[in-house]
């Protein structure tokens, strides 16, 4: 898929939401609090049924720079490739919908894309209890041995959505985002990993980087979408058969 260049836009931030009038005003409010005049919070909702659109509604009459739209109401994957779509910037920086971005999240990303030159960064993040006072883990690397690497990624995956920012080239291969696959951010950092091994014309690619600052408290809670447990073994073969027959599909 070829992605057009905008210009103007600095910053994309990327928010699929799904009945998450629960903390998505602390989140939203987070967020904005870093962006500039010329980002966009760009927010697919698919299919809320609770006060989620209100609430997104009420932020989008004080602040031009919220875009929201009707998700594809086919679930998570689909609803984020919708938003990543119609964003903008040079930066796409992944968020959910529960959680909540510590001060200076964007500059310190920022700072490290221009220190590291990477495709690609995820941060570090505490994760936190539903209502944000008790700490599970004090660092979600820790917990999953994140690191950066082809294979290592393709086996356990350190990938995590919300702690993701990427430059805008990596769309060019990630969209649309394949709905066979078990979630969108190994995904788009299997899309990074495979373009830093030179594949795709991409030989001068610099590689991931796994940035150990927290910069946001992840929330755990009952209705959350994805989990921190491992799937049982013959899941996991079968996801990663698809993600290497999507990956192949698309020449990485």
């Amino acid at each position: 898929m070829e992605v057009e260049v905008k210009s103007g836009k600095r910053i994309s931030v990327v928010m699929p939401t799904y009945n998450g009038e629960r903390f998505i005003e602390l989140q939203i409010s987070s967020i904005l609090s870093q962006l500039g005049k010329n980002d966009e919070l760009i927010i697919s909702d698919d299919g809320s049924t609770d006060g989620t659109i209100r609430l997104i509604g009420n932020f989008k009459k004080m602040d031009s720079r919220v875009r929201v739209l009707r998700g594809p109401g086919r679930g998570v994957i689909a609803n984020v490739s919708n938003a990543l779509a119609a964003a903008e910037g040079k930066y796409i920086f992944l968020a959910d919908q529960d959680d909540y971005w510590e001060p200076g999240k964007v500059k310190k990303m920022l700072t490290a894309f221009a220190k590291t030159h990477a495709p690609l960064i995820v941060h570090d993040a505490t994760v936190v209890t539903a209502n944000g006072s008790g700490i599970i883990a004090p660092s979600f690397f820790a917990t999953k041995n994140c690191h950066a690497g082809y294979l290592r990624n393709i086996i356990r995956n350190s990938y995590i959505g919300c702690c993701m920012a990427f430059r805008r080239e990596i769309l060019k291969y990630a969209l649309p985002i394949p709905e066979d696959i078990k979630m969108h951010d190994q995904w788009i950092g299997m899309v990074a990993e495979a373009l830093a091994k030179g594949k795709a014309g991409a030989g001068k690619c610099r590689k991931p980087v796994f940035f150990a600052s927290k910069l946001i408290k992840y929330r755990r809670h009952s209705a959350n979408v994805s989990s921190m447990k491992h799937d049982p073994a013959l899941k996991m073969i079968l996801y990663r058969l698809r993600l290497i027959i999507n990956l192949r599909s698309r020449g990485l």
